[in-house]
């Protein structure tokens, strides 16, 4: 076969696929058809009553037809035929069988006694009948809008059944699981290599894996396999992303589905399927099923004030408790969920023997952002100046999906700038973007308001290098970027525990930019409005949450069960509140004070710094070094497993 006759095999066009929709169409086309070929109007001519008249006293007329009350229908004798009259009136499908003319005679009683009269003057021949026809074309427009509302409501049926499988979509299978399978037909091909970190919660689902594996493993010593897993943690740290993996490791029939496709408007839809999902993965056990933002369902009962006591949600987790107890342990199947919200999940749901274990996904600590990041830039040309080690340590607090898009925007930066790889400089930039916003070099400033803006800068950067506690800079600007108009990129250090020293050290280092503003000006703007909204929080967190108040003594007034959102009481007396807000707001003006007085010791510092931002706009770590020296506080650098965030001072003018 010749290459050409090979390409017109290839590019055959296949017929369309066989439509049973298409068989109605075609029935209905033939009825239409039918009754419009058929239908005596086709092939007749209307009389005039002179016409009609003429041709009654002719004794032309074989028969004549009332149908329906209503028309006269009006048949010529053979021998008529031949009449010139006649023949110039013969359609061209006309029908020896049916009426030549037809007339509309008006009131059928006034008719039928012109004819009878009429007969006997001139003792014509002719026969009169009375028929009852039904025209179908009539019929069918008389219940067209009927027809119209059925079938508008079939579809609408049809789309809010949403397709579910066992059915094409159609309304009767609307209580089948929605669930995506993964088996040898469509594999999962993530493994646990291509997540980075999360080894802890690696080494937590690798049980469930070998358990799928080889179960006589765990069985023949009496042991019973968890029955569920539930990932819990941040938005973003990569829970769907580790039940692929656990999927793909298993090799065995994986169902997918998120919590919101059991919810649907119809009552009873939820609880038929979670029954008709787990009756596929006991058909198909060994499997696992994969729950994804399970507190769409699995929100605690009664909780909700909004709905009565027959509310779908509850049914539908009443059922999905039944069947993970349901079931039993040699069937081999496994649920895994994942949700950021576990403090909202029912209490029965969480009981042992049903999800026995919850895997707490953090957010990555130093080195495995490292990881992270090395995974995300294989696809990516890297230039030799890209320092992984210095990017994972200026991303704390970054999730795995944050970082992806980190380098993604460096990606686009790099392009955008046209160059042939991607250079350091293009991932800090995509940092100082993604942290802080859209640089705006357009933005109108005053040189009032910048100089005002370079001093508030500057305080930053004074007091974070004086202070002992406080995270090392990198980076000043005073550029607008975003909602700021100025910002301050510090390197945090990994903590596990964070002293009070520390947080108060962090809260003096914030206050300086008002500070420095209250030193050189002697007027204070509204620019520090972030900066407050901080240190507020901070000093909250210390008083009431932390215990770090003497006056408060060590009493905490958190719910890490997230309970009290419900409740409209404070924990807490009025004498108590007016104590809180007393120790805060001293709490706040101690440290002020203490900026005020690091600026006063070092004004000279402070102006040089703030006249060379004046100048370049951007200033770094070393040029904060010609003016000030060597930072005096080195730290040894240890990674923890806690991330805490950016340290970013931007202030927004309202």
């Amino acid at each position: 076969m010749s290459q050409e006759n090979k390409n017109t095999s290839n590019t055959k066009i296949k017929p369309p696929k066989f439509n049973f929709y298409w068989i109605y169409g075609i029935i209905f086309a033939l009825i239409i058809g039918y009754q419009l070929f058929s239908s005596d109007s086709m092939s007749s001519k209307n009389l005039s009553q002179n016409e009609f008249e003429t041709i009654l006293e002719d004794n032309d007329i074989e028969k004549i037809v009332i149908v329906n009350k209503d028309i006269a229908n009006i048949f010529i004798k053979k021998d008529a035929l031949d009449k010139e009259k006649h023949k110039k009136n013969v359609s061209s499908i006309y029908a020896s069988n049916s009426p030549m003319y037809y007339y509309n005679f008006g009131d059928l009683k006034n008719f039928e006694d012109q004819l009878k009269l009429t007969k006997q003057e001139n003792s014509l021949d002719f026969d009169l009948k009375n028929e009852e026809q039904t025209n179908f074309l009539e019929q069918i427009f008389m219940y067209l809008p009927f027809i119209f509302l059925i079938g508008l409501w079939i579809y609408f049926m049809r789309r809010m059944s949403g397709g579910g499988s066992g059915g094409g979509g159609q309304i009767f299978s609307i209580g089948k699981s929605k669930a995506k399978l993964f088996d040898e037909n469509q594999k999962v091909k993530t493994s646990f290599k291509d997540v980075a970190g999360l080894e802890g919660a690696k080494e937590e689902v690798q049980e469930i894996v070998d358990f799928l594996k080889s179960p006589d493993k765990y069985t023949s010593l009496g042991g019973k396999i968890p029955k569920g897993a539930l990932l819990v943690g941040p938005p973003g740290t990569g829970k769907t992303l580790l039940a692929k993996a656990v999927a793909g490791e298993a090799g065995v029939p994986f169902f997918s589905l998120s919590g919101s496709d059991f919810v649907e408007m119809f009552v009873g839809v939820g609880a038929s399927r979670v029954r008709d999902l787990f009756k596929q993965a006991q058909q198909k056990s060994p499997s696992i099923i994969f729950i994804d933002e399970i507190d769409a369902i699995g929100r605690a009962r009664g909780k909700n004030n909004m709905t009565g006591g027959n509310d779908e949600r509850e049914n539908t987790l009443n059922q999905l408790l039944t069947e993970m107890d349901g079931f039993g342990t040699d069937t081999n199947v496994i649920v895994i969920a994942a949700t950021n919200r576990a403090d909202v999940l029912d209490k029965a749901l969480m009981r042992a023997g049903r999800f026995d274990r919850q895997i707490y996904v953090d957010l990555p600590d130093l080195k495995e952002r490292a990881e992270i990041f090395k995974v995300h830039l294989k696809p990516i040309k890297l230039d030799k100046d890209a320092d992984i080690e210095f990017l994972s340590q200026q991303t704390p607090g970054f999730s795995g999906a944050d970082i992806a898009n980190l380098c993604n925007e460096a990606a686009l930066i790099a392009a955008r700038k046209g160059k042939k790889a991607v250079h350091h400089q293009d991932f800090l930039d995509a940092v100082d973007r993604i942290v802080g916003g859209l640089e705006k070099k357009n933005k109108i400033i005053s040189p009032r308001e910048k100089k005002t803006i370079a001093f508030h800068e500057a305080g930053h950067a004074t007091a974070s290098w004086m202070l002992e506690h406080a995270a090392p800079l990198v980076k000043v600007t005073i550029v607008p970027r975003g909602q700021s108009l100025g910002a301050a990129w510090y390197l945090p250090e990994e903590r596990q525990i964070v002293l009070a020293e520390q947080m108060l050290d962090e809260m003096c280092a914030t206050l300086a930019g008002r500070a420095a503003e209250k030193l050189m000006f002697d007027k204070i703007s509204t620019g520090a409005l972030n900066d407050l909204e901080k240190i507020t929080r901070q000093a909250r967190a210390m008083v009431t949450v932390y215990g770090l108040n003497d006056k408060i003594g060590n009493i905490t007034y958190y719910d890490s069960s997230g309970q009290s959102e419900y409740s409209f009481t404070k924990p807490y007396s009025e004498e108590t509140a007016q104590v809180i807000d007393k120790e805060i707001s001293e709490l706040i003006e101690v440290q002020y004070q203490r900026a005020i007085k690091i600026l006063s010791d070092n004004k000279d510092k402070l102006i040089t710094l703030a006249e060379l931002l004046l100048e370049k706009e951007v200033i770094f770590k070393n040029d904060l070094e010609v003016i000030f020296g060597k930072r005096p506080f080195e730290k040894e650098v240890f990674h923890s497993e806690d991330s805490s965030k950016t340290e970013n001072s931007s202030e927004t003018v309202e």
